[in-house]
């Protein structure tokens, strides 16, 4: 015959079991919620872009980015869609670190890491960083450049995203990445504001790329 105790701990278990069903029932309407909310934070975002027709010489139509981080309410939203836009892609799995580019790497990836529970590592040009450092090459229009980090900036295995404003002709991008393998770094992908698509950037990474907003929803 069952006991008080027995009667109880059934009562229990059937009470997990539903709680766990439901929990497992809500996780796709979790995920469709966050993409609803990416979506339509996208459309502000791209509404306060400005461009800037040839700037900084003839021919370029300059994209500005600047105007999401003058605004309180915009820059919330950024840091907020770029953490949905990591959780989306990589199936809810955070970086332990997340590498910045220099310059504009640095106005939104600590922020971002703070958010996704990371720690952030600037790369930077040469000689600006101070003690032991890591240093991969990458051509620009006018030349050979380089980007350098420290050398304790990333533990082996750690997975890593590198992250810019713009993915251009993805030269940069791809000396980070050569740098968080240096390291040891796992690299699970890099994660862009703005992508210029007519340059093919993302050719040259060997990780997976997201991009917040492409060049092809400017004006819309």
């Amino acid at each position: 015959m069952p006991t008080q105790e027995s009667n109880a701990a059934q009562s229990a278990s059937t009470s997990a079991t539903k709680d766990n069903a439901t929990r497992l029932e809500s996780q796709p309407t979790s995920s469709a919620a966050s993409a609803s909310e990416l979506a339509s934070t996208k459309i502000s975002l791209r509404a306060a872009l400005r461009q800037f027709p040839d700037f900084p010489i003839p021919g370029i139509d300059f994209v500005d980015i600047l105007p999401l981080f003058a605004s309180h309410s915009l820059h919330t939203s950024l840091i907020r869609a770029l953490e949905l836009q990591v959780l989306l892609f990589n199936n809810g799995v955070k970086p332990d670190v997340i590498v910045g580019l220099d310059a504009r790497g640095f106005l939104f990836g600590p922020s971002l890491a703070l958010r996704l529970g990371a720690s952030f590592a600037p790369v930077r040009k040469r000689g600006k960083l101070p003690g032991p450092t890591k240093e991969a090459a990458f051509e620009k229009e006018y030349g050979q450049d380089f980007f350098q980090i420290q050398s304790d900036a990333i533990a082996n295995g750690q997975k890593v995203l590198v992250v810019d404003d713009i993915i251009a002709t993805g030269g940069s991008a791809e000396a980070a990445g050569n740098l968080v393998r240096q390291l040891g770094g796992d690299l699970i992908g890099y994660l862009f504001i703005l992508e210029l698509d007519f340059l093919k950037g993302r050719d040259k990474l060997d990780a997976p790329v997201v991009t917040l907003l492409r060049d092809d929803m400017m004006g819309k």
